[in-house]
């Protein structure tokens, strides 16, 4: 008995412990940049707690006792910031933020050792700064002028507008299931920042979620599923919802895998959240190999180079070891890299299996070819050897998202941006099939709308991905890959004939309307093609949607999609957002949060909260 009210009592301490103290958390920042500071100092006054912000600025002090502090954020470089008054409350969670300006030093008081310029930037190589007589270090790097431009790249994409149908009755498009713009304005607007003109691709911030379509159940390699409804952001226009499932591959029937992974280990890879993250990312993947996998390591940095032969997945220990010795330094030759990895995966090229390059990168090649459109055509020459490219893409300040998107595109893989290791286990845990295995190559999607019920529509997003109608049938143009158990959406916004008179805005071409073969009752048909992983030939398959299908039995997808497409033209300012409002956004997804198995359509709300609290500041 007394054992018992000993552990009683340390019980009730500890709840009524945990009843009187709270948490303060918040975020510190660079004033001039908006960049997160890492390693900052947060120190409550006259207690023995503190934090240190992690590389998103990030920082948690737990278990506080309930009462109002001055919290203090210092980091050498810059000027100590204090907040009064920040009042801890009992079972809560006080936000609270910082934003350090840097210290200002006149060049009479510094004395800069071992200068080296580094190109079209007033920065300096500083193993040792010398400030009024005391050392000072920021990481590798001392800025002793102005800060450093944000050099990041985003190609600028005019959105689809309103096509008339008596005119144009065909879209034709290829698929796309990269995600990367919805982890990059993930990135933004967690630094509490608002995404730049250009980063924001509406298809990927659709398609970074699978969605719950029903499994194909014929030979084909996956199911399509339609749905029509209204347009939230429109009253007068309706949305039709192009969903495709692709197949899951079972685990006996996987294929073996030989991985080159193509690391950029240039200067530019240094920071926490670019070569440190990628090693981690990778470590990931490692761990979900087979022992008949293989793995081969590539680097380039001034020059390129094997770091790791082709190992087998037995010797994974063998393969992270190569991972760790991994350093960052020198200028970046990534041309030569994706012509030495793709020499590596020839040579060593599996019959029957999966052979794919792992190119993982801030995108920053200064060195060699390092135009777009001459890397794409490396790239294309590549792709016919039948090894595939998927590209990773890191970091922040110098991102060149353009360049790798064009490269994943022509590569027939997908393209990731890893902004944090949770985004790592999704790309290498949780959807590992849909990233290594492909189910279906040069997929294309043409649909014919129906003049007599249709009178205009838009497809939302696709734009760099659009195909003339003569490109759909024609096998040796590029379309896009499905990774085994991807889900692909595509969204419509269409003005129905019955409603064309109230929306008198877009002008009709003088020319002669079309004749349509479809049914009276048939919205629109939509026709695929797409071929075998390893195929030149490709097959075709169509379904209808039909105007009695409209507004019947409508899923959580087709809210949740809408959504987010919704949330992705507020972020472009869309010339066609009508009514869209983040509020709007909220209501959608909560309609549509389904069976959401790790959490990312939580995590999407509360990036819409956030971003709205952003541009109410």
């Amino acid at each position: 008995m007394k054992n018992l009210a000993i552990l009683l009592y340390f019980i009730l301490t500890t709840i009524l412990f945990a009843q009187q103290s709270g948490v303060i958390q918040g975020f510190i920042t660079d004033a001039e940049t908006g960049e997160p500071v890492l390693g900052a100092n947060i120190v409550v006054n006259g207690t023995k707690f503190g934090a240190a912000s992690d590389e998103k600025g990030y920082f948690i002090i737990n278990d506080l006792p309930a009462k109002i502090y001055v919290v203090r954020a210092r980091y050498i470089g810059y000027k100590e910031e204090r907040l009064a008054n920040v009042n801890v409350i009992s079972g809560d969670t006080t936000i609270i933020s910082f934003k350090l300006y840097p210290e200002t030093y006149s060049f009479n008081e510094i004395c800069v050792l071992a200068p080296k310029p580094i190109v079209n930037k007033v920065v300096w190589a500083c193993p040792v700064v010398v400030i009024n007589d005391e050392p000072f270090k920021k990481g590798s790097i001392a800025e002793i002028s102005e800060p450093v431009p944000n050099r990041e790249e985003y190609e600028i994409l005019e959105e689809n507008n309103f096509s008339y149908v008596y005119h144009n009755p065909l879209s034709a498009f290829a698929v796309d299931v990269d995600g990367a713009t919805y982890s990059n304005v993930r990135r933004f607007i967690n630094h509490n920042r608002v995404p730049v003109t250009g980063s924001v691709r509406l298809e990927e911030m659709i398609n970074y979620f699978s969605y719950d379509y029903k499994e194909p159940d014929d030979e084909k390699p996956f199911s399509v599923n339609i749905e029509y409804g209204e347009c939230p952001w429109s009253n007068y226009n309706k949305l039709v919802h192009i969903g495709i499932q692709g197949e899951h591959i079972k685990v006996e029937s996987e294929k073996a895998n030989f991985l080159v992974f193509l690391i950029d280990i240039s200067g530019s890879m240094s920071s926490e959240d670019k070569l440190p993250l990628l090693k981690k990312a990778f470590k990931l993947l490692v761990e979900q190999m087979k022992e008949t996998d293989k793995v081969a390591i590539v680097t380039y940095a001034g020059s390129t180079g094997i770091a790791l032969q082709p190992t087998s997945g037995k010797n994974k220990k063998q393969i992270l070891q190569t991972l760790d010795n991994l350093g960052a330094g020198g200028s970046t030759a990534g041309a030569a890299g994706i012509q030495l990895a793709y020499g590596l995966a020839r040579e060593h090229f599996i019959p029957d299996g999966n052979n794919r390059v792992i190119l993982a990168t801030d995108g920053d090649f200064n060195v060699g070819v390092s135009n777009t459109d001459e890397l794409v055509k490396i790239i294309e020459q590549e792709r016919e050897s039948g090894v595939f490219l998927s590209v990773l893409g890191f970091g922040m300040g110098n991102y060149k998202d353009e360049k790798l998107q064009h490269l994943a595109n022509k590569g027939n893989g997908i393209h990731a941006y890893i902004d944090n290791l949770m985004e790592a286990k999704k790309i290498f845990v949780h959807e590992i099939n849909s990233t290594l295995y492909t189910i279906a190559k040069d997929v294309k999607i043409q649909v014919e709308f129906n003049p007599e019920l249709v009178d205009s529509y838009r497809l939302i997003g696709y734009e760099n991905r659009i195909l003339n109608s003569e490109d759909f049938a024609d096998d040796a143009v590029d379309g896009g890959e499905i990774g085994a158990g991807h889900t692909v959406t595509a969204l419509y916004e269409i003005v129905p004939r019955r409603t064309s008179k109230l929306k008198n805005v877009w002008k009709i071409e003088n020319k002669t309307p079309v004749v349509s073969a479809l049914n009276p009752n048939e919205v629109m048909k939509v026709n695929i093609r797409y071929k075998q992983p390893d195929g030149d030939t490709s097959t075709k398959y169509s379904t209808s949607l039909y105007e009695r299908s409209y507004g019947k039995g409508l899923t959580n997808n087709f809210s949740f999609a809408c959504a987010v497409a919704e949330f992705g033209m507020l972020l472009n300012n869309s010339e066609y957002k009508g009514e869209a409002t983040t509020e709007s956004v909220l209501k959608l997804a909560a309609l549509g949060m389904g069976d959401d198995q790790y959490g990312y359509r939580k995590e999407f709300v509360s990036l819409v909260k956030k971003y709205s609290a952003l541009i109410n500041m």
